[in-house]
C-alpha cells in the first residue's frame, strides 16, 4: 500500500513539473524569434513579424515615387498638396516649389538637410559631388539632388532628385513644378529622363 501512495505521488509531482514547462516555453517562429501569448496564425501557427529596416535611399525613393502625378490646382503654384511642399521650406502659397518640394521630402524621410526654396541653396561645397566638367567629381546615385543652370538668370534656378543616374547619356528624376516639356514653371511632379550635359551641379545628403 504505501509502495503505491508512493508510486501515485511521484506521479503528480511529474505531472506538475511537466506543466510548468510547457507553459513557460513560448511560441518561436521559422527563424527562431520568440512569440508573445495570442501572436499565433489562422492555422494556430506561430507567425513570425520580421521588421526590416530598409536603406534610408531606398525610403526617400518610396517617398518621392509615392508623389509623382501631384498637380497644382490652377496652374498658380497652389493647391493642398503643393502648398504643403512649400510650407515645408517656410515658402507661401504661389511661389516656385521645385526646391520646398525636396525639402519636404527629406523631412518626410527624416533627413537633415536644407530647409529651404531658394534652388542654389542646396548646392553648398561640402555636399555637392558633381559640377559639370569637373575632373574630381563623384558619381551621382540615387536620392542626390541635382541642379539645372539657366545662364538668363545666372544661376541654378531648378532641382530634381535623381532616382538613376545609369551609365549612358540620360538620367532618371522625380522633380516638382515642371511638367511633361522640363519647364522649372510647370504644373505638378513628374519623372523626367534628362540628359548629364543639362545637370550643373549634383549635391548628397544621405
Amino acid at each position: 500500500m504505501a509502495k503505491n501512495k508512493i508510486f501515485v505521488l511521484c506521479f503528480l509531482f511529474l505531472i506538475c513539473c511537466t506543466r510548468n514547462v510547457v507553459e513557460d516555453v513560448k511560441p518561436v517562429g521559422e527563424k527562431g524569434e520568440i512569440k508573445e501569448a495570442g501572436e499565433m496564425g489562422e492555422t494556430g501557427e506561430a507567425e513570425v513579424v520580421v521588421k526590416v529596416e530598409i536603406p534610408i535611399v531606398d525610403r526617400i525613393a518610396e517617398i518621392y515615387w509615392a508623389e509623382v502625378g501631384v498637380r497644382e490646382l490652377t496652374g498658380r503654384n497652389d493647391g493642398q498638396r503643393v502648398e504643403e511642399y512649400l510650407s515645408a521650406a517656410g515658402r507661401k502659397k504661389g511661389d516656385a516649389w521645385c526646391a520646398a518640394f525636396i525639402t519636404w521630402v527629406f523631412k518626410q524621410a527624416g533627413v537633415k538637410a536644407v530647409v529651404s526654396g531658394w534652388s542654389p541653396d542646396w548646392f553648398p561645397a561640402r555636399n555637392t559631388i558633381y559640377t559639370r566638367g569637373a575632373k574630381t567629381n563623384r558619381i551621382p546615385g540615387k536620392a542626390d539632388v541635382l541642379g539645372i543652370y539657366f545662364p538668363e538668370k545666372k544661376r541654378i534656378a531648378h532641382v530634381g532628385i535623381i532616382d538613376e543616374w545609369g551609365a549612358g547619356n540620360f538620367s532618371i528624376s522625380v522633380e516638382g513644378n515642371t511638367n511633361d516639356t522640363g519647364s522649372r514653371e510647370g504644373d505638378g511632379v513628374y519623372v523626367k529622363r534628362r540628359l548629364k550635359s543639362q545637370i550643373y551641379k549634383v549635391s548628397r545628403w544621405v
